[in-house]
């Protein structure tokens, strides 16, 4: 029997109650929203927004912030906690805030409160910079309008990660509506503004400049999405000595309908279009444009055959690893502690880029929190940079989460340098083609909804993990990795190996010619995602279009005899 029958009576308020005895009017809505509680994923919380046990409202956020709460009182005695909270353009996102902000308050923590939307990233910072014991941020990154979410992070500036995430969510677990703090301590509650965003700013430019022209002839087009970058990238670039920045002014309002496009999500075609269309117009030298947290960058560039080329999330980390270790192997000589790091669904070219370099490779789950716990874990190396396919990509430890105002600097200032040695980024992608093997990847994504599809995902899952074939698309299969079991099966020698990563829903084959194939469900949305690796020795005597059409029908025959969904 579903749980809905409390939420008609107090604690809950009168217009939420009024809107459970509307879904009472809609049974599959009503399962849908209180057929659970709503978890943690890779991504901390996030959900459509409404009434419900399993919806983002004013109840499961304070839920979530009054278990966190205790957390810290408990394990800080309960004197002199301070905590971050920052949000982004999502409908709710600022009343979402001050919720949480005032649950923190009530409970006798310090909250400094971000006056108006801010990045993501600079939330990571912030911790940091003022010593917080904790950071909540109101997000729900790319997902659809409907959705919001919560990211939490503690004092190390990272997201949460085990073994704090199941002593917290344990919290939250004994937390009943009835006993959250809503009534706010205001002597407790601190606005912040400018002065970290000054702080922030100056700690973006010591990572991602390389180049110091005082004004730099590089034309930019930039679309925020209607998110909160809008806040951030414009100044870093101006500090930086771009001055020919060119905003999508339709996507420069920060709005959570985005009326603009399907989806906020710079890895949809889609997203960047508006943008592509402006610098058709003007010849620019580049696109950007990020989500509405501003974690995720896409880039568009012009290819060789002078048309533009919207770049995956494996290309642009690609790109930037190579600049970034031929950059630092220039200024100074390695010790050996050096590392850059990647997730198991990402591409094998980054491994082959540090390999080449001699820099250390360590490789993580999927989900940036695990290379931000790599940084944490590993103190006494240096972590040079870390990217994830999804469009997320760091420099050094300061910050402790992708960052997509750091990134588009630093790809800015890839292109400009590019230009004045009479190159593009284009060029810079093909040179690493030959160097390092084409590598092309595609991400497929099935989305399920309910309950229903939640069963389709994971009998999929089930039966790729119970029934492993040997071959794929006529090619042997040599390794089959189980991340929940924690194995790594070689397939032709018939033994096993123990996997040294946290377990997660994840299988990966890894076939003769070094395709892979990794399955894996969203933990953040309500999907399946395939991820498919192939790769062929880059011909220069070869067009690069003709070669990836070669490798693109490789993928499209793997998805037609493998994926069954």
């Amino acid at each position: 029997m579903l749980d809905f029958h409390s939420w008609l009576n107090k604690p809950f308020d009168e217009k939420t109650q009024f809107k459970v005895k509307e879904l009472v009017k809609n049974p599959s809505e009503l399962k849908d929203a209180f057929n659970k509680n709503i978890e943690f994923g890779t991504g901390g919380m996030r959900g459509i927004m409404g009434v419900g046990t399993n919806r983002i409202n004013k109840y499961t956020i304070g839920r979530n912030t009054q278990g966190i709460s205790n957390y810290l009182n408990t394990k800080y005695n309960g004197t002199n906690i301070k905590a971050i909270v920052a949000y982004d353009s999502r409908k709710n996102s600022k009343k979402f805030a001050e919720i949480v902000a005032n649950i923190f308050s009530a409970n006798n923590i310090e909250c400094l409160l971000f006056s108006e939307l801010r990045p993501t990233p600079e939330l990571s910072f912030a911790v940091r910079y003022n010593k917080a014991q904790c950071g909540i941020v109101i997000t729900a990154s790319h997902n659809p309008p409907e959705y919001n979410g919560y990211k939490v992070y503690l004092e190390d500036g990272g997201q949460l990660t085990p073994p704090e995430d199941e002593i917290i969510i344990k919290e939250i677990n004994k937390i009943n509506f009835n006993n959250i703090f809503f009534k706010s301590n205001p002597i407790k509650i601190k606005l912040i503004n400018s002065k970290i965003d000054r702080e922030y700013f100056k700690v973006v430019l010591s990572l991602g400049k390389f180049d110091y022209d005082k004004t730099k002839n590089y034309k930019i087009v930039f679309t925020p999405l209607h998110g909160a970058s809008i806040m951030a990238i414009p100044e870093v670039l101006k500090l930086a000595g771009f001055k020919k920045i060119n905003i999508v002014n339709e996507q420069s309002k920060p709005d959570g309908n985005f009326p603009t496009v399907k989806s906020p999500n710079p890895e949809e075609k889609e997203a960047l279009s508006m943008a592509i269309e402006k610098a058709k117009k003007i010849k620019a030298d580049i696109v950007i444009g990020t989500d509405p947290d501003s974690d995720r960058l896409g880039v568009a560039v012009l290819s060789n055959e002078d048309e533009w080329e919207i770049l995956n999330g494996n290309q642009i980390i690609t790109i930037m690893i190579d600049f970034l270790l031929r950059e630092y192997i220039n200024k100074k000589t390695p010790i050996g502690n050096e590392f850059i790091a990647s997730t198991i669904v990402s591409s094998p070219i980054i491994k082959l880029i540090a390999n080449h370099y001699k820099f250390q490779y360590k490789e993580t789950l999927t989900g940036f929190k695990w290379i931000g716990k790599l940084i944490k874990d590993n103190p006494d190396h240096n972590f040079i940079a870390g990217g994830e396919e999804s469009l997320g990509f760091l420099i050094g430890d300061k910050i402790r989460d992708k960052d997509a105002v750091l990134s588009s600097l630093l790809i800015c200032e890839i292109g400009y340098i590019a230009k004045k040695n009479n190159k593009s980024v284009f060029d810079l992608l093909i040179d690493c083609y030959k160097k390092y093997g084409f590598f092309l990847e595609e991400l497929i994504s099935y989305n399920k909804e309910g309950e229903s599809g939640l069963e389709i995902i994971n009998n999929t899952i089930k039966k790729y993990r119970n029934n492993p074939p040997n071959r794929i698309a006529g090619i042997k299969v040599n390794f089959f990795e189980d991340y929940l079991k924690s194995i790594n099966h070689n397939m032709i020698s018939d033994k096993t190996e123990k996997i040294k990563l946290p377990k997660s829903n994840v299988i990966i084959f890894r076939l003769e010619d070094d395709s892979m194939i990794a399955i894996r469900p969203s933990g953040t949305e309500p999907k399946i995602k395939f991820y498919i690796s192939v790769n062929k020795k880059f011909d220069s005597n070869k067009s690069w279009l003709s070669q990836k059409k070669v490798l693109e029908k490789k993928i499209e025959i793997i998805k037609n005899e493998f994926i069954e969904i």
